[in-house]
């Protein structure tokens, strides 16, 4: 393999001199993404013997088909080269869309076939993703909105104005109409990392929604992260494309979170998807305390889940404090302690990590920073630490220390079929670690590891 000339000429990191072979890796990490072959994710364990069956009677003819609709929302750039396969490239947008996409799993598959085969982890690998039509139905005006002059003052423009309510209004239609056909009123929001495209995006969450047992109205925010060309050079022009999303994410979340109707909110992000996600919920965080309360009560955000995330232990922290150490901006702080006091589940946050993943060898080259959140070990994490996240009520990490099951050990919430089931019971059945349902062993405040790390 030859190798970018930055990689090869540059002097290693520690990191890399401990892991010879984090170089290789990192390269076929990048090209990996580009691959349009995919199959359907083996069938989670709690579903493989039948029982209990993943599709209910309750999810209605229009979800009962081989090609799963998506309801996504970008701030990428609409591909325009008349040799581009997908719709949005890696460019960013000033504009936010939105639109519907689909996937479709297997070549000619039948409704109820396709059920029996969801299954069976044998026959998941033979079931292909295919990207299906996709279709732009609304589009927010460029950001920053333009403004006019008003005598002394600086306002919107009337016809920015307008063109965001006709956009929201679109958006909250579509909305509308998918929560009609969904048995859960709740939206699932996948949100992808580095390294991702529209289509690979649009799959990771086409099959989680799939195993989910396809009731809630199923979404994705694909942003512009960057899936070609040098690694290093990537990886950083990423980190500064999730910077350029954060507002994008959090307007996403607080327009979703506030549309009648929606009963409640799961946000599923992976990777850098994960620092993208606790950014914008920082920033949503100041917004609502400015408001005089909480995004906890505000909205109905369920949980948040950060899968593999590639973060930074100490900005994991204090995105989590947001609020807490600035009494000058938000003088009388609190918030309600695991429950939303209506009786309602509380906003959870939960963190998998895998201290096998390769893929986030990356970023501790690249940052210098052994504390990535999605490599912790049980470990790894300071009781002091631990203390302060028990007393919110709210935060569990979900530590899978056994064998990788795909590549680098960073898709594991997908690839291994006993981790992917203890998302769905979280997700789709609201249990709790400790839960016979879960095979989890606690090993600090919030800390837990799987019991059966070699599956």
């Amino acid at each position: 393999m030859i190798l970018p000339m930055t990689l090869r000429t540059a002097r290693l990191p520690s990191v890399i001199r401990r892991h010879p072979g984090v170089v290789p890796a990192l390269v076929m990490l990048l090209l990996g993404a580009c691959s349009t072959e995919r199959s359907l994710m083996p069938t989670p364990l709690l579903y493989q013997d039948m029982s209990p069956r993943i599709f209910s009677e309750a999810i209605s003819p229009e979800r009962k088909r081989a090609e799963l609709s998506l309801l996504y929302i970008t701030d990428r750039a609409p591909a325009t080269a008349p040799q581009a396969e997908l719709p949005y490239g890696q460019e960013r947008s000033r504009a936010i869309a939105f639109g519907n996409t689909s996937v479709r799993m297997g070549e000619n598959l039948e409704w109820q076939t396709l059920a029996w085969k969801s299954h069976s982890p044998e026959a998941t690998k033979r079931i292909r993703l295919h990207l299906g039509t996709t279709t732009e139905l609304g589009r927010f005006p460029d950001e920053p909105y333009d403004v006019v002059i008003d005598g002394p003052h600086i306002r919107r423009s009337p016809a920015a104005v307008a063109g965001h309510r006709q956009a929201k209004d679109a958006l909250y239609r579509e909305l509308a109409a998918r929560l009609a056909t969904s048995p859960s009123g709740e939206v699932l929001l996948y949100v992808h990392g580095f390294n991702e495209t529209f289509e690979s995006a649009a799959y990771t969450a086409a099959e989680l929604c799939h195993f989910l047992g396809r009731e809630d109205v199923c979404t994705f925010f694909t942003w512009p992260a960057s899936a070609s060309g040098n690694p290093l050079i990537s990886y950083t022009a990423t980190t500064e494309s999730a910077s350029f999303a954060v507002n994008h994410l959090k307007k996403t979340l607080r327009m979703i979170g506030e549309m009648p109707g929606v009963k409640g909110v799961h946000v599923l992000a992976h990777s850098r998807g994960g620092a993208l996600t606790m950014d914008a919920l920082s920033a949503l965080g100041n917004e609502y305390q400015l408001r005089g309360t909480s995004f906890f009560s505000a909205l109905p955000i369920r949980n948040v889940v950060l899968l593999s995330p590639d973060l930074d232990a100490d900005i994991a922290a204090q995105r989590l404090g947001v609020g807490l150490s600035d009494p000058d901006l938000v003088p009388n702080w609190s918030v309600r302690r695991g429950s939303d006091g209506n009786g309602a589940p509380g906003f959870r946050l939960t963190t998998y990590a895998s201290p096998k993943d390769r893929a986030l060898l990356l970023s501790r080259l690249l940052f210098r920073s052994d504390r990535r959140v999605g490599r912790a070990s049980a470990a790894e994490i300071p009781d002091e630490m631990q203390r302060f996240f028990e007393k919110w009520n709210r935060i569990e990490l979900i530590i899978y220390e056994g064998k990788r099951t795909d590549a680098f050990g960073h898709a594991f919430f997908t690839s291994n079929p006993l981790v992917s089931s203890d998302l769905i019971q979280l997700i789709r059945f609201g249990k709790r670690p400790g839960d016979p349902q879960r095979p989890l062993r606690q090993v600090g405040p919030v800390t837990w590891v799987f019991e059966t790390p070699g599956r």
